[in-house]
């Protein structure tokens, strides 16, 4: 960025909340979550929209927050992983089903996977192993080997009472 002291006002809905941010307009989605509202949930892992560590929903899309300008989300609807059970809420089947099948390992992937999930579960409440696999595809995890985290998406899909 080649003027740091050039800054726009960016209306959206961040995890429920109306936000008017003031930021550089070339800043990334990414960066404002983690320091301008504090949402560290969602991780960075290249910077190249290649690991999905830092998948987020906008308007109901999973995208990756490191590849969007921040501009593009005026008006939008973003979830992060702070926002995918309600505040004092009980976890959301996906995340109860990662603690329990062992599907988080270091953290760094497991809010986007759990992101992932969640939308593969919206979009297709009964998906086959394909679709599993084909809605995780965008997420890179190092310390699992994935199976771990397919299982969670399946406990998760039988908790809600479908079955994968």
């Amino acid at each position: 960025m080649t003027d740091s002291g050039l800054k726009v006002d960016v209306a959206c809905t961040v995890n429920g909340a109306r936000q008017t941010l003031r930021v550089h307009p070339l800043a990334r989605l990414l960066d404002v979550l983690r320091e301008d509202l504090g949402l560290t949930g969602t991780k960075e892992g290249c910077g190249e929209g290649e690991c999905g560590a830092c998948s987020v929903l906008v308007d109901g899309e999973l995208v990756n927050s490191c590849l969007v300008p921040v501009l593009q989300v005026e008006g939008a609807e973003i979830k992060t992983i702070e926002g995918v059970s309600a505040r004092g809420a009980e976890l959301h089947a996906v995340q109860q089903a990662f603690i329990e099948c062992g599907g988080a390992q270091c953290g760094i992937c497991t809010p986007g996977m759990v992101l992932a999930a969640v939308s593969l579960l919206a979009n297709i409440p009964q998906p086959t192993d394909a679709d599993i696999r084909n809605g995780l595809a965008g997420n890179l995890c190092r310390c699992t080997g994935y199976m771990k985290i397919f299982d969670a998406v399946v406990r998760a899909c039988e908790r809600a009472g479908v079955k994968a």
